[in-house]
């Protein structure tokens, strides 16, 4: 591979020609900074510990486009929404989970508590690799102390924690897009000291990351623009290099899909068509074009704009700048919108504000350092340290919420039915409930019926479908559907819509088994005992007594896109 003129990409890439104290900063980094194996360590365990944390539901595409998947390929059942009749889902990202699957089952570990934690566990390793790399992406930009705020910014962002180690295809596409901005030759700022760079790696990882997500292609296009820009040999670079990478790996991903759906099937193709041609996403909702500006992004960054703005601002590179503005633009013409599809350039935002955070703690002016007198010292030493108590303060107690308490409710129902569809206490399963509010399949492991309200789009527009319907009307609804179904044993709803069907359901042999909230019991109710399991004890209902009350495990405090549901509430059919 060719060798740059360093003068032809100034430090910093934009023009600001302060690379010899960068320099100077990364030798020192060979012998202060810990080692990249120690800080893969560090970035493993802080993940795969996150990903216990993480204990809520955030968007259905984790289970149903992921999981769900998955468990059906390696299982043989398992839910397939309607986006995989319609072909616009590759099989790429659910063979990861089908695989974790396959080995679950030969070691005869696909128990409820391995087939719950074992695939965030899993994404948990692959998103250790994105911290890592957007250690490394940093550190070539600005200096291993940069870097080490850059990382500081990415464990601690509230979104991060939240969001990355989710099994969403977004999560992924996330880490590949740092992977891959770490080896564009087009963002580096070279030096002897650089380790070398492969735009092979940075090409495979680009053309995967559209392999899993299509719209991905809006990162690399502006990428792609800017190292043809800088090119020596644009022929070679597009002809030699792009179309020959993208076309193996995009080929194997078509090869794979013919495989499992059956067909040839142009996923990329379809997924445009429906996506931006006919705005087919706009079936769940719409923003305002500056909803990302806003609201969206403004709340992923959360307490670390201001240091990413004043990041952008004193480090001047431009390029990775002007990429997120280029995917929140471009996004924001699109009027189906979402926290998660703006994530890759997250972890971006976030080096920018490890690089305003370094500049604070270390007083660089231009990239020189300014001599201090001792009282100056402390005052910037005092600086940081309120700086980085702000960022602990506000951040860590909305991770934690975010992760083990706001809309966990629906997936605490499913924990507990998979492990009573274990015991053979699950016989069949109905969810009154807005469409795919809960995991399915790939948590309940159990090849059992199970129903649930369908939300697929409709080809002529206006008429509602099954969830809508049900909303609108639960009592009419079901009073209707009642007529033609096989009497499921469970049944799964909101606390709104049971406190419109609770007649029907105990004229109908139904009782309440179980309440999901946050508290430290749980309070278990059938046709014969009542069973509260507190943490000192269990008692029946003959000695219940008032030393252990019934308590609701929590759903949510407020409302997200509907009415607030507070509570998940399963009814089991009595025995006759």
């Amino acid at each position: 591979m060719r060798k740059r003129i360093n003068v032809a990409v100034p430090a910093h890439g934009d023009g600001v020609s302060n690379s010899k104290s960068l320099q100077g900063d990364n030798k020192q980094g060979a012998s202060q900074f810990p080692s990249l194996k120690k800080i893969f360590l560090l970035c493993l365990i802080f993940r795969m510990i996150n990903s216990l944390f993480v204990q809520t539901y955030f968007n259905p595409d984790e289970h149903w486009q992921a999981l769900e998947v998955a468990h059906r390929v390696t299982f043989g059942y398992g839910h397939l929404t309607w986006e995989w009749a319609k072909g616009i889902r590759s099989y790429l990202h659910p063979m990861i989970f089908a695989a974790l699957y396959k080995v679950l089952s030969v070691l005869h570990l696909d128990t409820p508590l391995f087939m719950i934690k074992a695939p965030r566990l899993l994404q948990s390793i692959l998103s250790a690799f994105g911290d890592l790399y957007m250690f490394k992406l940093s550190h070539v930009l600005y200096g291993g102390h940069v870097a080490q705020w850059a990382l500081f910014s990415q464990l601690t962002n509230w979104f991060m924690f939240y969001c990355i180690t989710r099994t969403l295809s977004n999560s992924l596409e996330t880490v590949l897009t740092v992977i891959s901005l770490y080896y564009w030759p087009c963002l580096r700022v070279y030096s002897s000291n650089d380790p070398p760079v492969s735009r092979t790696w940075a090409l495979v990882a680009a053309a995967v990351a559209c392999a899993i997500r299509p719209t991905s292609a809006i990162i690399w296009v502006y990428v792609g623009l800017m190292e043809l820009y800088v090119s020596c040999n644009k022929l070679k670079f597009i002809f030699f290099e792009v179309v020959p990478i993208g076309s193996i790996v995009l080929g194997l991903t078509f090869v794979l899909d013919r495989l499992m759906y059956g067909s040839w099937v142009l996923v990329p193709l379809n997924f445009l068509k429906f996506n931006f041609l006919s705005s087919g996403g706009d079936y769940y909702g719409t923003h305002p074009w500056h909803w990302y500006f806003t609201q969206g992004f403004t709340v992923m960054i959360f307490t670390f704009l201001p240091f990413m703005v004043v990041g952008i601002i004193q480090s001047k590179h431009w390029k990775l700048s002007g990429l997120v503005l280029w995917v929140l633009g471009l996004y924001s013409v699109l009027g189906h919108k979402e926290f998660r599809f703006v994530l890759p350039v997250l972890p971006i935002a976030l080096a920018f504000s490890g690089y305003s955070l370094a500049m604070l703690s270390q007083q660089y002016s231009s990239g020189k350092k300014i001599k201090k007198a001792p009282n100056s010292r402390t005052k910037s030493s005092w600086k940081i340290q309120a700086a980085v108590f702000f960022l602990l303060a506000t951040n860590l107690p909305m991770a934690v919420y975010m992760s083990m308490v706001h809309q966990r409710g629906t997936e605490d129902v499913m924990n507990y039915l998979a492990k009573e569809a274990y015991r053979g206490n699950v016989k069949s399963v109905l969810f009154l409930t807005p469409c795919h509010a809960t995991p399915y399949y790939a948590t309940l492991h159990r090849n059992l019926p199970m129903r649930f309200l369908d939300c697929s789009p409709s080809e002529v527009k206006g008429i509602p479908d099954e969830s809508d319907r049900f909303m609108m009307d639960p009592f009419g609804f079901i009073s209707e559907f009642e007529k033609n179904w096989s009497q499921p044993t469970h049944i799964v709803l909101f606390d709104n819509e049971e406190k419109q069907l609770k007649d029907f359901l105990l004229s109908h042999s139904f009782e309440v088994v179980q309440f999901f909230f946050l508290n430290f019991m749980t309070c278990i109710t059938t046709s014969y005992v009542c069973m509260c399991v507190c943490v000192y004890g269990y008692f029946s209902k003959s000695n219940l007594g008032h030393d252990c009350q019934r308590k609701r495990f929590f759903h949510a405090h407020f409302k997200v896109d509907r009415d607030l549901q507070a509570s998940v509430v399963v009814y089991v059919l009595l025995e006759q």
